[in-house]
């Protein structure tokens, strides 16, 4: 903690509220000359008046203790990193959602092979047999993959899958 610059502060505090040293030293039942240590950084406030000054001067009592005002800047900053978060967040949505319509394509595209060779009669054929079956097959894992990837489970796979790879790559180094 940097006490001079808290004692800066704490005097530009004051000033603004327009009160003397005398009369702060009055409303926190110190003495004046303990007040003016506050304010050259020779001393600190004891805790429970830091946090009477946080209230009388309507400010956090981590800007007292950092010695600036932070509330301007921080609402900036948590605004800047909620946008990160949400570029972020709609960025891997997007991206599920790829991976969804592909799935869902291949799915389609294996019912579809499925559906020609049992309205064609074919599927009693042998080569055509295991295509509709493999087609079947396509469809059937496809959705049962969409369910999973649009559950509440798909994190903890990703975050599995994660540390698979996390641990293969310690592993190969």
């Amino acid at each position: 903690m940097d006490l001079i610059k808290i004692g800066k502060f704490l005097q530009e505090l004051r000033r603004e509220k327009g009160l003397t040293q005398e009369q702060l030293a009055e409303k926190t039942g110190v003495a004046r000359r303990t007040v003016s240590r506050w304010e050259t950084g020779s001393n600190m406030p004891d805790m429970d008046i830091l946090i009477e000054l946080s209230d009388l001067y309507s400010v956090d009592l981590r800007e007292i203790l950092s010695g600036e005002r932070k509330s301007e800047q921080m609402n900036e900053e948590l605004k800047e990193t909620v946008l990160q978060v949400a570029d972020y967040s709609n960025e891997e949505k997007s991206r599920l959602v790829r991976r969804m319509h592909w799935l869902f394509i291949a799915g389609l595209f294996g019912f579809i092979v499925f559906l020609l060779i049992a309205l064609l009669g074919l599927d009693s054929t042998p080569p055509y047999e295991a295509i509709g079956s493999f087609g079947l097959g396509i469809a059937f894992g496809m959705i049962i993959i969409g369910v999973i990837f649009t559950s509440r489970y798909a994190a903890k796979i990703r975050e599995f899958k994660y540390r698979l790879l996390g641990k293969a790559k310690e592993n190969s180094r």
